[in-house]
């Protein structure tokens, strides 16, 4: 059993490493693998391509994978990478399937961002179909809005990596994702891959010679305040039938102007509406974000 994975693993490597396109020698890389599957994988393959690579939480003895590290902890890789003075820090989930990166200056770039850069990238190349991105209803409005100075096209699915990939495929789109890290890159994988994402962002940097930083300052993250009400499982998918909680958000989307914005949704796995809203003042949007909770829960309960 154990030749049998070393086998998978180095069949791995050699695909990843035949998909890049450059050199990173002298790239300082940082890399938490969140005691997961990408431990014995991750520093084989930079290493393979001459980054100088520095390793954190590859060590997983059955349990402590995700604790307090990896993608859903980056404050970890955050301190990382400023304490090494790294030129990039990567972030896995268990399974590797997500990455999150941090920029030179300790700055989380989230999936958002690696779709936004990539997707520039790509177009630049002529190598993005249609110019268009695939993403879900959770993406920042900040993304559209970068997207929208820079010509690139964008869908929204449903939450969920499947709804993404469903789309892709039947329109021929090359990239899309998710803000958690989960990036779909078609023409080499049919779902995500944390390490192929980190190849496409390292590639990026190289080619135009630019720091993360950089690369993805065009895009600004708006607020986000989200807020999970409780309400009766038979009735959550039923909460714009409600005429209060609709002209709510009528007024409140009027009232952004485009430069915010309101996305209600029941919960797929939980009795629970999910209120979340996007703008520019933080202490507003979660003032209004309650407010519109606190009118679901009343009326629906």
């Amino acid at each position: 059993m154990g030749s049998e994975m070393c086998i998978r693993d180095s069949r791995y490597i050699g695909h990843l490493i035949a998909l890049a396109t450059r050199s990173f020698k002298d790239m300082k890389v940082g890399l938490d693998c969140a005691n997961g599957s990408s431990s014995s994988i991750a520093k084989s393959v930079f290493d393979a391509l001459g980054a100088k690579t520095y390793v954190i939480n590859n060590e997983p003895n059955g349990v402590n994978i995700n604790t307090n590290c990896g993608s859903t902890h980056i404050e970890v890789l955050q301190a990382f990478v400023k304490e090494k003075k790294l030129d990039v820090g990567f972030a896995y989930d268990g399974d590797a399937d997500r990455c999150i990166a941090v920029d030179e200056n300790g700055n989380v770039v989230d999936g958002d961002r690696i779709m936004y850069v990539c997707g520039k990238y790509l177009m630049e190349q002529g190598r993005l179909a249609d110019h268009t991105i695939v993403t879900t209803i959770m993406s920042n409005l900040g993304l559209y809005k970068a997207c929208d100075k820079i010509g690139m096209k964008y869908e929204q699915t449903a939450v969920g990596d499947k709804y993404v990939y469903e789309n892709m495929l039947q329109n021929g789109y090359v990239l899309g994702g998710e803000q958690s890290g989960h990036i779909i890159f078609l023409d080499e994988n049919t779902t995500g891959d944390g390490l192929l994402s980190a190849l496409h962002l390292l590639e990026v940097m190289v080619v135009t010679g630019k720091p993360l930083s950089e690369l993805s300052k065009i895009m600004t993250v708006l607020p986000q305040a989200l807020v999970n009400v409780t309400v009766p499982n038979h009735r959550k998918e039923h909460f714009m039938e409600y005429p209060e909680i609709a002209a709510a958000i009528e007024e409140l989307e009027k009232e952004f102007a485009g430069e915010g914005r309101v996305l209600i949704r029941p919960s797929g796995t939980e009795p629970k509406v999910r209120v979340m809203i996007e703008g520019k003042d933080k202490a507003r949007i979660d003032k209004e974000a309650h407010r519109i909770a606190d009118l679901i829960q009343q009326l629906m309960l």
